[in-house]
């Protein structure tokens, strides 16, 4: 029986000579990354343990993006205990205010991360960089705090399923849309600690940001990660990287022809229309065309799900000449200080300032109910987040809808949940 993409990479990476479903291992990893959130706290418990220095001075990434820039003194604070830590123990790549922006996005932009590569971050959504076909997944502060001293993971090698789609999309369906309608069927817990393996000739045609954003959101089906082989797409995203931090293209995998799946499902691509996550959880996927009586008070786009420079882009076309409703506050947030800068030079923070929305520097704020962007009791908001939970983006007396960036630049237009060829 041949090993699945992900077995192949675990393999790799462990001393063990053969690998399986259920095992446990310890993994050297090739990244290992925190937050202003996650790593105070791992920090601590590095400090409880009197290490002098940490594994690998090149292997730890450490981003301000959750709370910053810095909202309040706490948050300020927790800024602070990760600079500190940065300079003390020399941290190559930490990313200051300025420099930084939403983790998930930053780093494979920064050629940080390589199809082949095992990737830990204490961030849930640290299953992204599946995308690129490496074995990508979130951890605890505590075992962030232990890989920065031994460079290693003890983790269990989990099951896989295979997810085929086949077929064209349809205009105004992305990944957003596909990973919506798989979590929509299977529940939040249908690929519980499980490899989502994407995979079929709609994938192969599926540019790399849309790739990142079904990956991104694999942790909704209560997925340990999410998986795509790495192909000639993926090839030209790394030779188009702005910025190669780490040398080469890495390895690529594929799961082997009678690899062995815990269970498959199969979708037709050209039956799925744009797609809404209602409250109060991702699997409460229904149709655009189902929700025009919504009414809402806010339209997020951006995040590490959907804040890449072909979700500005694919907004912009929905909004440009027309304006945002006068009852809707709009709130535009590149993910990157280099998506940032190419958005103004295609005139795209002009446009979304002209249509009567806010342009923002990267920041995680509002998808976490952090800043920039918090709901009161009773308001509703479209956003192009991937959690919709009680409470998620503010209030608990509010209510989160996801979408894709073209459904929600329409909502802003319409005042309600609307389909962009109402706008049009």
């Amino acid at each position: 029986m041949g090993y699945t993409i992900t077995e192949k990479i675990l393999l790799k990476h462990t001393k063990a000579k053969d690998i399986y479903p259920g095992q446990f291992i310890n993994a050297k990893v090739d990244i290992c990354l925190a937050n202003d959130i996650t790593a105070p706290l791992a920090i601590e418990e590095f400090g409880k343990l009197g290490v002098k220095k940490v594994f690998d001075k090149k292997k730890i990434v450490l981003v301000p993006d959750h709370f910053t820039p810095a909202k309040d003194m706490k948050s300020a604070n927790q800024c602070k205990i990760m600079a500190n830590f940065a300079r003390q123990y020399e941290i190559k790549n930490y990313f200051e205010v300025g420099r930084m922006g939403i983790e998930h996005a930053l780093l494979p932009e920064m050629g940080l991360v390589l199809p082949g590569d095992l990737i830990i971050g204490a961030d849930s959504h640290t299953c992204t960089y599946g995308a690129l076909g490496a074995f990508s997944t979130g951890v605890g502060s505590t075992d962030f705090a232990i890989c920065m001293i031994t460079g290693e993971c003890w983790l269990k090698v989990p099951e896989s399923m295979k997810i085929e789609f086949f077929g064209r999309l349809n205009k105004w369906v992305g990944g957003k849309d596909l990973i919506l309608h798989t979590i929509g069927d299977i529940g939040v817990d249908g690929a519980r600690y499980m490899a989502m393996e994407f995979y079929g000739e709609t994938i192969e045609n599926l540019p790399m940001d849309d790739r990142f954003s079904m990956c991104n959101m694999a942790i909704e089906a209560g997925a340990k990660s999410g998986i795509i082989a790495p192909d000639k797409i993926t090839m030209r995203y790394i030779k188009a990287i702005r910025k190669g931090l780490r040398p080469g293209i890495g390895k690529f995998y594929s799961s082997a022809h009678d690899a062995k799946y815990a269970y498959t499902k199969e979708y037709d691509a050209r039956k799925i229309e744009p797609l809404v996550s209602c409250p109060n959880l991702p699997s409460n996927v229904k149709r655009v065309r189902e929700l025009k009586e919504v009414y809402i008070d806010q339209v997020v786009i951006g995040s590490c799900t959907n804040g890449r420079i072909s979700d500005l882009q694919l907004a912009a076309k929905v909004l440009r000449g027309k304006k945002v409703n006068s009852r809707v506050r709009m709130i535009v947030i590149p993910a990157t200080q280099g998506i940032y800068l190419e958005a103004v030079k295609e005139g795209l923070s002009k446009l979304f300032v002209e249509a009567g929305g806010v342009f923002s520097t990267p920041t995680c704020g509002p998808c976490l109910g952090g800043h920039m962007g918090i709901l009161a009791e009773g308001e509703t908001a479209i956003s192009t987040t991937n959690r919709n939970f009680i409470g998620r983006m503010g209030h608990p007396g509010s209510r989160v809808y996801l979408s894709n960036p073209a459904v929600a630049a329409a909502s802003a237009i319409k005042g309600r949940i609307a389909h962009p060829d109402e706008v049009m």
